[in-house]
Parts: C-alpha cells; structure tokens; sequence
C-alpha cells in the first residue's frame, strides 16, 4: 500500500507552517542544544517530529515510525527497519546546523518503506515552499514538475557534494586526496538540499559515509526516479537498512563507475 503522496505533503507543509518557520531566526539560547558534540537539535526538530509521528503512523494502520529524533533517544528503534513490516522515517529538521544559525539550507525530510524497500519519499524546503515528492515507479516531481539528474559527464567536469566526515580514515584521506580530480566540490550542510540538486541536474554527483536512513532514504528514491544510479562503495544496493559502508550517487551506471576509479579506488 502506498500512503496517498498530497495528504503527507500536507501534513509535512502544516508541521513546517507551526513549527518551523516561526522560529527560523527566532531560536533562543534555550531551544537549541546538543545530543553530542556538534550534533544540534531545537525544539522545532522535537515539535516536528512528535507533530508528524501519530498522523503518519495513522494514516497506514500497523506502520511504525523511526524519527531521528526518538531514535537519538531510543537507538533501539532502528531494529524496527529489520522486520518486514511497514516503517516511516522521519528526519524533521534537515541540517540543524544550518536552521540554528539562521541559515535557509534545510529542510523536512520524509520516506515509507515496505519490507526494507523505499517506495515513497518527499523532501520539503519550507522557506520556498518547494516539495519534492517521488513514488517507487512513478517518477520524481518537484511542485508538479518531473526531475530529471544532470546527464553524464567525465569526472572532471562533474560537479558534487562530498561528505567525508566520518568513515574509514585511510579512505576519508584518500577522497580528499582525489577531491581536485573532479571539476568541483560543495557541501550544503544539508543531504536534503544536495539531493534536491542531484535530482533537479544542478549537480551531478554526492557521496556520502554517515548512512542513517532518515538523512538518505528519502533523497535516494528521489534520485533514482530522477533517473539516477547510486550503490555502497562495496557496490552493493542501498537500502534504509543499510547504516554504514558509504553511498555514491551519479546520473547513471557509467559515471558511476568512473566517479569511483577516480575518487575511492586504490
């Protein structure tokens, strides 16, 4: 069963109106702090999220829901994406950092999975007003129009994000190493906004090491009915079970595979 995409688009619009945006530039000292060092979150990401929780999970009887949030919380809560059940995941806030310093770079970020497979997912910017919605099969849309990803290129023209952060030291060092082999590198601070790049064909290319599904599953169906192509560095499939091994994003299999000669490698 697929959630109906304009009754969640609502509800993530609503949650954005009463949470979010009133509070953008209006955080005080009190609303924000941190789960751990430099790792932030405000009373919108809780409000959001404990907003959403009970509408989605009651719009799909017997689903359950992962939120960032509640699983900082409880980690015991990812286990619930190993069954074969029916899961939301919710990342409320998108780039925290970016919303706590008054920056326009986030967003709200939601998918549905059945039996570990994305089939739905939106990416809301509530200073735009932009929803980017996408259903296993039926294309990615951006406020009614179809995305498409950027077509493909050599790598040293491509343009991408790169966020090697966290991961395996030696191969963190080997990316950065290799970074001016491609033609650019940016990072928004917020996997919603590159993937609403990636998708809509302003970049070409994302690679990421931190996997927590409510950061990637979402932007991953997006891309992949964009028409994209994305595996783990060890080239397997992606799924929202999937926490750890690195993920590489491309316009197709090719530039794939040469995006991963030239940047990870040996």
């Amino acid at each position: 069963m697929t959630p109906d995409i304009e009754t969640v688009s609502a509800y993530i619009r609503e949650a954005a109106r009463v949470h979010i945006l009133p509070r953008f530039e209006r955080l005080a000292a009190s609303d924000i702090r941190e789960k751990s060092p430099g790792d932030l979150v405000t009373v919108a990401d809780l409000e959001t999220e404990f907003a959403l929780t009970p509408l989605l999970r009651d719009l799909i009887p017997g689903s359950l829901v992962v939120g960032e949030e509640a699983t900082a919380a409880d980690p015991s809560l990812l286990r619930n994406l190993e069954g074969e059940g029916h899961a939301w995941l919710i990342d409320p806030v998108d780039g925290t950092a970016n919303f706590a310093a008054g920056l326009p770079l986030f967003a709200v970020m939601v998918a549905y999975a059945v039996h570990g497979e994305i089939v739905a997912s939106w990416i809301y910017d509530p200073t735009t007003d932009r929803m980017a919605v996408a259903t296993k099969g039926g294309g990615a849309w951006l406020n009614g129009v179809r995305l498409a990803v950027a077509d493909a290129a050599e790598a040293g023209s491509m343009s991408g994000s790169l966020s090697i952060r966290f991961g395996n030291r030696h191969l963190v060092r080997r990316i950065a190493g290799r970074s001016n082999m491609v033609g650019s590198v940016f990072s928004f601070r917020c996997a919603g906004h590159e993937y609403l790049a990636l998708a809509s064909g302003r970049a070409h290319f994302a690679l990421y090491h931190r996997l927590m599904p409510w950061d990637h599953a979402p932007g991953f169906l997006l891309h992949r009915e964009a028409g994209g192509f994305g595996r783990r560095l060890d080239r397997s499939h992606y799924s929202p079970r999937s926490h750890d091994g690195g993920l590489l994003l491309a316009p197709d299999e090719g530039s794939w595979e040469e995006l991963y000669q030239v940047l990870i490698a040996k």
